[in-house]
């Protein structure tokens, strides 16, 4: 059967049937700290950036990590960089399916300079994520299917194994709007830069309860 996605708290111990999938991510950018949609920016991690990694790397330094993925841009891949090298993982690999939100014309806007282009457009994007579409760029609920499509791919690789998977905070959120089912501005919890979500795959029948999630590290909305 297909794999499902689930929820797990932090500590579960799976047996082979199960993967646990840590969802970091990324650490700072210059464009968190000036609270910009960084979208598909290829912008890299501060200073405070690395920090926020190496953090992340030292938290799941005990967790036994097997194998380590990142979307394609510079600051997913060097956060995932950092984990890869605490855990010993020789082999970094890189999703597409992790990439951001593609936020179209809100790319590099505050949220209030997204509101005054597009008030509508940025209502449905604040309370209703099934139904909201980034001006010129991308629906949210196709960004949210190719997350959950990576996060069970990954998990149909490494079952029985831990594997740290680096992306971007709308993407973590929106993963857990599926699992959770809200339609809400409660969607946009929140995911600190460096902070650590833990999920599971199960391969064959789910029993899908979901509990809240775990977050491991300082959690800092930018």
């Amino acid at each position: 059967m297909a794999e499902k996605l689930l929820e797990a708290p932090i500590g579960h111990r799976l047996g082979t049937d199960f993967c646990c999938l840590y969802a970091v991510r990324h650490g700072t950018t210059t464009l968190n700290v000036q609270n910009r949609y960084r979208g598909r920016r290829d912008i890299p991690l501060d200073a405070q950036g690395y920090q926020d990694a190496v953090d992340a790397a030292r938290l799941l330094s005990p967790v036994g990590l097997s194998a380590v993925y990142a979307g394609p841009l510079r600051r997913t891949i060097s956060t995932a960089q950092i984990i890869a090298d605490e855990a010993r993982v020789p082999d970094l690999r890189i999703l597409h399916g992790l990439n951001n939100v593609d936020y179209g014309a809100w790319e590099g806007m505050t949220a209030e300079e997204a509101a005054s282009y597009d008030p509508e457009a940025f209502l449905l994007y604040r309370k209703s994520p099934s139904l909201a579409v980034c001006p010129h760029g991308e629906r949210l609920i196709d960004a949210q299917r190719r997350m959950i499509e990576a996060l069970e791919l990954i998990g149909s690789r490494h079952l029985g194994e831990a594997v740290a998977v680096v992306t971007h905070a709308v993407m973590i959120r929106l993963a857990l709007v599926k699992l959770k089912d809200i339609e809400n501005e409660s969607w946009r919890a929140q995911v600190g830069p460096g902070s650590v979500t833990e999920f599971c795959i199960s391969c064959g029948a789910a029993s899908g309860r979901t509990n809240q999630p775990s977050s491991l590290s300082r959690n800092r909305e930018p």
